[in-house]
C-alpha cells in the first residue's frame, strides 16, 4: 500500500494505492487521522488505485468518516476503484459515502447554529445516524463470520473476505446475509443447500488458489 497526501485549498487529498487489508489498517488509520486533524474542511480520498479492499479497511474509512462529521468536516470519495465500490456495495455502506459525494446542498446538513438545529437538519442527522448504526451492525456481523471461516478452514483474513464476497456474488445473496446464515450454524442450523455449495466451492478456490 502507498499513501500520498497533498493540499487542495482548505482540504487535503489522500491518494491510496495497492491492497487494503488487515496488515495495513493501522498505517491507513494513522495517516487519515493525522490528515483530518490538519485539514480545515475535511478530506478527499482518491482510491482509484486500490486493487483490493476488505472489511478491515472499510472499518477504518467508516471510523474516519464518523470523526470527520463529529468535527463538522467531511470525507469525500473523489475516485474509487471497482474493488472499493464492490466492497461498499456488498456491505450496504455505499449510501453513507454517497451522502458525502453529493453537492454541498445535497449532503448532510450542518446547522449554522449547532445549539438550535433546524427541523430539516435534525431529520438529516437522524437518517445519517440510522444509516451508520446499520453499517456498524453489518460490519460486526461480517467480521464475526470472517473469524469463523478463518478458524474453521485455516484461512487468512484476506482469504476469508474473498470467500464471503465470492459466495455472495455466486449465490446472488447480500454479503451480510451470507454472514448471518454462516453465524447461525454455530447454533446448530445448517446452511441452505445452494448456499452451502457456493460456500464450499469458494473456500476451496481461495484456500488453494493455485490448485
Amino acid at each position: 500500500m502507498s499513501l500520498n497526501v497533498t493540499s487542495a485549498g482548505d482540504r487535503l487529498v489522500v491518494t491510496v494505492a495497492g491492497e487494503l487489508d488487515l496488515d495495513c489498517t493501522q498505517q491507513l488509520r494513522r495517516t487519515l487521522s493525522h490528515a483530518l486533524e490538519h485539514a480545515d474542511a475535511g478530506l478527499e480520498l482518491n482510491l482509484a488505485g486500490v486493487a483490493f479492499c476488505d472489511c478491515s479497511a472499510l472499518n477504518v474509512l467508516l471510523h474516519i468518516r464518523r470523526r470527520a462529521h463529529a468535527d463538522a468536516k467531511s470525507l469525500v470519495l473523489r475516485a474509487t476503484s471497482p474493488a472499493v465500490e464492490r466492497s461498499l456495495t456488498l456491505t450496504d455502506t455505499l449510501p453513507l459515502f454517497a451522502l458525502d459525494s453529493a453537492g454541498p446542498d445535497e449532503g448532510l446538513a450542518i446547522p449554522s447554529n449547532p445549539a438550535h438545529p433546524t427541523h430539516s437538519s435534525r431529520s438529516d442527522l437522524a437518517a445519517e445516524n440510522a444509516q451508520l448504526r446499520r453499517a456498524l451492525r453489518t460490519r460486526a456481523t461480517i467480521d464475526m463470520a470472517r473469524g469463523m471461516l478463518m478458524s474453521s478452514f485455516h484461512l487468512t483474513p484476506q482469504q476469508s473476505w474473498q470467500v464471503l464476497v465470492t459466495t455472495s456474488q455466486h449465490s446472488n445473496t447480500k454479503l451480510h446475509l451470507v454472514a448471518v446464515a454462516l453465524l447461525q450454524t454455530a447454533n446448530g442450523r445448517t446452511l441452505a443447500d445452494p448456499l452451502a455449495k457456493h460456500l464450499a466451492t469458494a473456500v476451496q478456490a481461495h484456500r488453494n488458489p493455485a490448485a
